[in-house]
């Protein structure tokens, strides 16, 4: 996962040190990358992995390391790699088209079948509300989209890199890293994951994404309510904003 700077460092730029890493934050940090690799464009290798077991294997083992209660589903592609391609591009990524009206100059915009992208789940908040938003939280922990692929902020791969991130920097012991996560969950992740999950609920052609998606929303919802109670409850401000 390269598309943010995401260099294992301590706070104070330090190397890790294993013994001094707390283990639950980690591990949350681990089931985030994870989930940010199953929402890829799925590769030879993840399909394997689903297949065999190990993406199921490996979560569980990350969660069980934390407080948390989340199950963790089967998995199963139940079909080639080819195929599991097909189905990531039929739902993620084809369909997109923009089309001007030339009597009015009106744009006329299409996209996929689910989009991954944050500001097409929600009505309360602008686009540029959301990734402004997003780059001023990226860029108070200086970090920044890969310019190569330059994908929009509010892209589901880069904030759930964020959250592993934040998660990571609680694990080496940095004080307002966990608050941060918590409010970075409130005002983007919570209200994005139940969305998504909802949307793939809602197709007959979602197959292992519906159960990725569900394991997303329990997962952050979990890891939500548990930092909520750590910390006082969830956030005082906005949803829309995140404030660092």
């Amino acid at each position: 996962m390269s598309r943010t700077d995401t260099g294992e460092k301590t706070p104070q730029g330090d190397r890790l040190d294993r013994e001094e890493i707390a283990a639950d934050p980690a591990a949350r940090g681990v089931v985030y990358q994870t989930l940010a690799t199953a929402f890829e464009h799925p590769t030879e290798e993840l399909h394997a992995g689903l297949l065999a077991g190990q993406v199921k294997n490996g979560m569980q083992d990350a969660l069980e390391a934390t407080a948390l209660d989340v199950s963790v589903p089967e998995f199963a592609p139940g079909e080639g790699y080819e195929r599991l391609s097909a189905r990531y591009n039929r739902l993620f990524a084809l369909g997109s088209a923009v089309v001007t009206d030339r009597t009015d100059g009106s744009v006329d915009k299409e996209g996929p079948a689910v989009s991954l992208y944050e500001s097409s789940h929600r009505d309360d908040a602008t686009w540029q509300t959301i990734n402004v938003d997003l780059a001023r939280a990226y860029e108070h922990y200086g970090l920044s989209v890969d310019t190569e692929e330059r994908d929009h902020h509010d892209n589901l791969g880069l904030q759930l890199e964020f959250a592993g991130y934040l998660a990571r920097r609680e694990a080496l012991g940095e004080a307002d890293a966990g608050a941060a996560r918590r409010d970075f969950l409130d005002r983007h992740l919570t209200v994005f994951a139940e969305s998504l999950r909802d949307s793939l609920e809602s197709t007959d052609v979602a197959g292992v994404y519906a159960d990725l998606a569900t394991l997303l929303e329990q997962f952050v919802v979990a890891d939500h309510a548990d930092l909520a109670d750590r910390y006082d409850g969830p956030s005082s401000t906005d949803r829309s904003e995140v404030s660092f």
